[in-house]
């Protein structure tokens, strides 16, 4: 007789700790358009468009997957994005890829397979050309590439910060405003990264950027948390606010699956947060792209 092990009672039954939806954005230099990459649960992923002229969110499309965000990047005038996916079908030949889309779709017009998780993703240089980060495989013979934009295989970007995902992103910060003022090692693979913008009215928004293996429940090993400066030097902390961005006169951040906005009333006085969106909640589904 084979006897089952015994079923522990409820309460010593540790359920995994469900964490909110991971945003992260990216907004078009030279239009109101933006696209939201929502991560939850953790191997899936959706993007949604955002018209921020009428706050107007759009749900595209679901991967069973991760997109790199941080590899990631938008047109000026929002009509195309790059980014860098993993669905980890490694026996697939193509368990990695990098794709040019149109907002706010999936569906590449440019498809680059990849086999593993270097490089990756690239910066749009203007509304028709690309920087590729790294190279591709076509094993398979699945490349393909568009005519809509252009690859520029003779850039570089001004600064490297390695194979994986700051290259892209760290640039990316820089070439929209921020200004890298700090970079700290507080031990082995745990690096803080310092960015800041200077708003109006004398306000300061400052982005940390970690780099850590050890990083805090909920957190991948690249996470941001934001502070705020007024001009008199008091600060609000704010470890929670996973993006931010100064925008349109506003600051923009997301703060647990949440969008928010705020707004400068005075030298040492912001506004009551206004949430724009709770992205929560969402569950997958199968959309098609419209071309």
């Amino acid at each position: 007789m084979i006897l089952g092990r015994p079923r522990l009672p409820n309460f010593l039954i540790m359920k995994p700790e469900k964490f909110p939806a991971r945003l992260h954005i990216l907004i078009a230099r030279n239009s109101d358009q933006a696209i939201i990459i929502r991560r939850g649960p953790s191997k899936q992923t959706c993007v949604i468009g955002w018209d921020r002229k009428s706050n107007i969110f759009q749900v595209s499309q679901w991967l069973k997957g991760r997109i790199y965000e941080r590899r990631c990047d938008i047109s000026p005038s929002g009509k195309h994005w790059i980014y860098f996916a993993m669905n980890g079908k490694w026996y697939s030949k193509i368990g990695s890829w990098t794709a040019i889309a149109k907002v706010p779709w999936l569906k590449a017009i440019a498809f680059f397979p990849k086999n593993d998780c270097w490089f990756g993703g690239g910066l749009f240089l203007d509304d028709d050309s690309y920087w590729l980060n790294g190279g591709y495989i076509d094993n398979n013979g699945l490349l393909f590439d568009t005519n809509e934009v252009k690859r520029n295989i003779t850039y570089s970007p001004p600064n490297y910060y390695g194979g994986e995902c700051l290259t892209v992103y760290y640039n990316r910060l820089q070439r929209d405003g921020w200004t890298l003022i700090e970079k700290e090692k507080k031990r082995d693979f745990n690096d803080e990264t310092i960015f800041e913008q200077t708003l109006s009215q004398q306000w300061t928004l400052q982005k940390i950027c970690h780099a850590q293996i050890d990083s805090p429940p909920g957190k991948g090993c690249y996470w941001d948390e934001h502070i705020v400066y007024n001009q008199r030097g008091q600060s609000l902390i704010s470890p929670d606010w996973e993006w931010a961005e100064w925008w349109d006169n506003s600051i923009y951040y997301a703060e647990k699956g949440c969008l928010y906005q705020l707004q400068i009333e005075s030298a040492n006085l912001l506004s009551k947060p206004k949430l724009l969106h709770d992205f929560n909640g969402y569950q997958f589904e199968f959309r098609q792209a419209p071309y």
